[in-house]
This record gives C-alpha cells, sequence and structure tokens, in this order.
C-alpha cells in the first residue's frame, strides 16, 4: 500500500458513505503534493463548496410545509425530515450527504490554505492573497451551516452547547478520533476566519465570480453569522457593505420578472442568473427541490399549500394588501389530493448520465446568499438597537421592490398592522395559522404588542417570504424559538389533525448528526 492519504479520505469519520477507502490509498497519491502553482490553488478552491446542500430537510422541517391526507406521492426519507425523525436513510438530499460534502469542501480549502503557505504565503502574489481569502470564507461558511444544522442555536449559554470538529489542517490520519468541544469556541473559529478572510477576497480570480466567494457575498456572509450571533452594530456594517447606499438597485428586479414571458424556465433560469446584483452567491447541488417547489405533483403529499400560504405567508393579506400586489405572483398548481402555493425560483434541472435509457441526476440551483437577504438582516439589527425608523426604511426598500405598492411603512403603522393580528396556535388544537407566531428567542426583545416585537414580526414575516423553498426559513424559527406543529391538510384545505409539536426546547432543533458518523465513536445530539 502507498503512503500517501487521498484527500476525500483524509476527512476520516467526517465524510463517511462517500467511497471506499481503501481503492483511493491503493491507487490515487496525496493531491495536496500536486499543488505548486498559483493556478492549481485557484483550481481546488472550486471544490470548496459543497455539492450536497441542507435546504430540501431544513424546508421540509420547518413551518412552511404541511401533509396533506391520503397523497400517495411521498417517500420514507420526506416523511421522515418532515416529522422530525433522526435520519435513517441517504440519498442527494440527506444531511449524511450535506455533511460528508460539506466537510470534503472544508477539506478542499484546507489544502489550498497549506499549498498558499509552502508557495509562500499572501506576500508573494496577489492572486494567493485572494485565493487564501476565498478559502478562509469558505472554511469559515461551510462549519457555520454545519452549526446551524446540527447544532443548538446559538445563545449566551454557547459554551454550554455541544459544537463541532473545527477543521483548520488537512488531515493525515486514516482514522481520526474527534471531539465535539463547545459551541461558543466553534463560533469563535467562525469569527476569526471571516475577519481574516474579509479584507482578502477579490472579485477578479474568476470569469463568473458568483459561483465563489466574491467580496459581496463575503460580506453577506458576515452579515448573516453576526446576525445570529447578536453582534447588532457588526450584523449592520456588514450588510450595508453588501448593499451600498442605494439599496433599491441592489434588489431583485420583479417588476422586470413581471415582464418576461411567463414561463417556469425562464423565471427560474432568471431568478439564478449570475448577471443579477441581487444574486450574490449561487449553489448548483444535487437535488429535487425544482420538482417539490414547481409545477408538479411528484412528492405532494409534502407542501407549501394553501392553507399556509393564504393565513401565514405568499398568498396571505399582508400589510401591503393581497398576494396579487406580488411583481411576480404566487403560482398555484391543484391535484387529486394536494395543493402547491409557490414562487417560481427553483430551477429543476437534469443532468443525463444515459441519454438513451433517459438517466441521470436532478439538480437545481439554490442563491447561497442575496441582497434582498442582507437589506432584511441589516433591518433586523437595527429593530434590536431600537432603530426603528432606519428599519422601516429597509422593510419599505424591501417591500416595495416586491410588490406594487407605494406604502411607506413607519414605526407606527406597523405596529397598528400587527396588534391587529392573531397569534398562530392559540386554539386549542394549536392547528391554525395566522401571521404572526410567539416569538422566544433566547435574547431579550420587547413585551407583545411592543413596538419592537411588532417590527420582528413583520421582518421575519418579509424573511419567510424572500427565503421560501430555500430552508433559511429553518433557522429563523431555531433563532426565535418559534413552535411549529405538525398538521395533516384535508381535502376541503383545512387542518383536520395535529401529529406532533415543535417546543421551544424540543432537542430535535438540533438535527441529529449522520449515523454512520455515531456509530464510528462521535458523540451524538441528545434526544
Amino acid at each position: 500500500m502507498k503512503k500517501y492519504i487521498n484527500r476525500v479520505c483524509a476527512v476520516g469519520v467526517m465524510a463517511v458513505a462517500l467511497t471506499g477507502c481503501d481503492d483511493y490509498l491503493d491507487t490515487m497519491p496525496d493531491n495536496r503534493a500536486t499543488l505548486d502553482t498559483e493556478e492549481k490553488v485557484r483550481s481546488i478552491l472550486v471544490s470548496a463548496y459543497p455539492k450536497n446542500v441542507y435546504s430540501l430537510v431544513a424546508e421540509l422541517s420547518s413551518d412552511n410545509v404541511d401533509r396533506y391526507l391520503n397523497n400517495p406521492n411521498g417517500t420514507r426519507f420526506l416523511d421522515d425530515a418532515h416529522a422530525w425523525v433522526d435520519e435513517s436513510e441517504s440519498n442527494n438530499e440527506s444531511l449524511e450527504r450535506f455533511w460528508s460534502s460539506s466537510y470534503i469542501a472544508i477539506s478542499s480549502a484546507n489544502e489550498a490554505l497549506n499549498a498558499i503557505d509552502e508557495l509562500g504565503g499572501i506576500s508573494a502574489s496577489t492572486t494567493l492573497s485572494a485565493c487564501r481569502g476565498e478559502a478562509l470564507i469558505s472554511r469559515a461558511y461551510n462549519h457555520f451551516m454545519l452549526a446551524n444544522m446540527f447544532c443548538w442555536r446559538y445563545d449566551k449559554d454557547a459554551a454550554n452547547h455541544l459544537g463541532l470538529p473545527y477543521m483548520e489542517k488537512p488531515e493525515t490520519s486514516l482514522n481520526p478520533q474527534y471531539e465535539r468541544g463547545n459551541l461558543k469556541e466553534f463560533y469563535e473559529k467562525i469569527q476569526a476566519d471571516i475577519e481574516e478572510g474579509l479584507p482578502l477576497v477579490s472579485d477578479d480570480l474568476y470569469q463568473v465570480p458568483k459561483y465563489h466567494f466574491n467580496v459581496k457575498a463575503a460580506w453577506a456572509l458576515a452579515a448573516r453569522f453576526y446576525l445570529y450571533t447578536e453582534q447588532w452594530e457588526k450584523a449592520i456594517e456588514a450588510a450595508t457593505n453588501v448593499v451600498g447606499p442605494s439599496p433599491k438597485v441592489m434588489l431583485r428586479d420583479y417588476k422586470a420578472m413581471s415582464e418576461m414571458a411567463q414561463n417556469i424556465t425562464a423565471i427560474t433560469n432568471e431568478y439564478i442568473n449570475p448577471s443579477s446584483n441581487a444574486n450574490l452567491l449561487l449553489h448548483t447541488n444535487f437535488s429535487i427541490l425544482g420538482m417539490i417547489f414547481g409545477n408538479y405533483s411528484t412528492y405532494g403529499r409534502y407542501s407549501h399549500g394553501g392553507y399556509v400560504a393564504e393565513n401565514e405567508d405568499i398568498s396571505a393579506t399582508n400589510i401591503w394588501g393581497g398576494s396579487s400586489m406580488f411583481w411576480q405572483g404566487v403560482k398555484i398548481y391543484r391535484a387529486t389530493n394536494g395543493v402547491r402555493n409557490v414562487f417560481w425560483k427553483m430551477p429543476n434541472l437534469f443532468e443525463y448520465t444515459d441519454i438513451n435509457a433517459g438517466t441521470g441526476y436532478r439538480h437545481s440551483v439554490v442563491v447561497a446568499f442575496s441582497t434582498d437577504e442582507a437589506l432584511l438582516n441589516r433591518a433586523e439589527a437595527y429593530i434590536m438597537l431600537g432603530r426603528y425608523t432606519e428599519a422601516a426604511a429597509d422593510l419599505t426598500t424591501f417591500m416595495q421592490n416586491i410588490t406594487k405598492s407605494t406604502m411607506v411603512l413607519t414605526p407606527d403603522n406597523i405596529t397598528e398592522f400587527y396588534n391587529k393580528q392573531s397569534y398562530c396556535y392559540d386554539d386549542e388544537n394549536k392547528m391554525l395559522s395566522g401571521l404572526k407566531k410567539h416569538l422566544n428567542p433566547s435574547f431579550t426583545i420587547d413585551a407583545e404588542g411592543s413596538v419592537q416585537e411588532c417590527m420582528l414580526q413583520c421582518c421575519l414575516g418579509f424573511r419567510r417570504i424572500e427565503t421560501i423553498h430555500a430552508g433559511l426559513r429553518w433557522f429563523d424559527i431555531k433563532r426565535y424559538g418559534i413552535e411549529i406543529p405538525r398538521r395533516i391538510i384535508n381535502l376541503s384545505e383545512v387542518p383536520c389533525e395535529r401529529t406532533d409539536w415543535l417546543s421551544v426546547d424540543d432537542p430535535r432543533r438540533a438535527m441529529q448528526v449522520p449515523l454512520k458518523v455515531r456509530d464510528a465513536g462521535f458523540e451524538p445530539n441528545p434526544r
């Protein structure tokens, strides 16, 4: 057996179930030995992004999806994801694949960092400096999203919560043993990578920079990180570096999209257009997102259907009026035993492995970071600092861009509107819906009905609409301790049964680490 260790296998238990290490150990030398030029360093950074993402599991776990009565179009994997059951099956959407793909991406970033040091460091060339920035930011991002899925929400007690292994060097042992550590230390390492990488990231490395961490995408990561870790001033600064002095021109041009040919392929392709100012980082991934949140009945057992849409988000009467006010309207698909209310945003792409047999893989493209999200991140941070007029201005900019409304939002009219709304789940069955939900964050907010709480309801509602179908709603549910039911929707499009309830302190809010990782001796999340 050769002495070299392949980079894929060197991730050890972090990258389970991808390939057999023995075969690679016998046939391939350590790829790091070939990273002896700037171009090769830049090339390996293509692999510093996950090919499998969290989006479908996170979306199914959130309050954006209900189960439809007697709908046969489902799978055990989707059943478990929606029911917050610890994963027992692996496929391209699974958390096992997301875990493995993320740690392999981290491994690529670490190999690039190691090679940059061997080539003389950032002082050797501007290319190596930019590559180091991208590698650090990518490493931070992959660890950050792993934490958001597999760890408890960040709070003042983070030192008492389980973290994850923070991989800072290329792994060189075949069966490394990892300690989980605590979440506080884990987040400190993420922040250190972000803050070292930010000044180094460049827009000049690639012809199509939107598939890599460019300058604005790096600042967008910083804005999300600082918001999730309650560093409000830093979140505002980072988001401002994304949206600039004139946020309106940086947002998605929904009015122009409404003037296009209205077919799902054209609109979803425009939604992920790398030339759009709104799109900062794009992920191409193995995924059926385009089927589940598109014009198909496939997998229709779980759906963002009429009940949740009409009462809670995209089809509900909101502060601007009804759903007809959207520039790019809600699309409704009805089948025998299910309904889908969706925005056209998730492309359904197919890669043929055998065109004659018609076999291959489904792909989608996820907008990992957008200027629209960054603007709402800033609005939320303003609210937390009591800067309500500035928050209302950002919320107005977002609203007037996505809808035809010319209404100007103020702290007063936001408070008036949301105080007239009922809270979800106040009935004895805890199934009925509305525009606002009780907020239970670990940080302190003002009482229900206050200006701050009402503005947070508005901001979280806007965030839910902006991020729908992409999974980010799950992280807001975790951050704000939002309780949600699992309910079955009948043929009359109303809830008929509640099957489960996710409470504020339910340990299932931290997804269980993959079974094969646990079987290798890794400490599981409590259940």
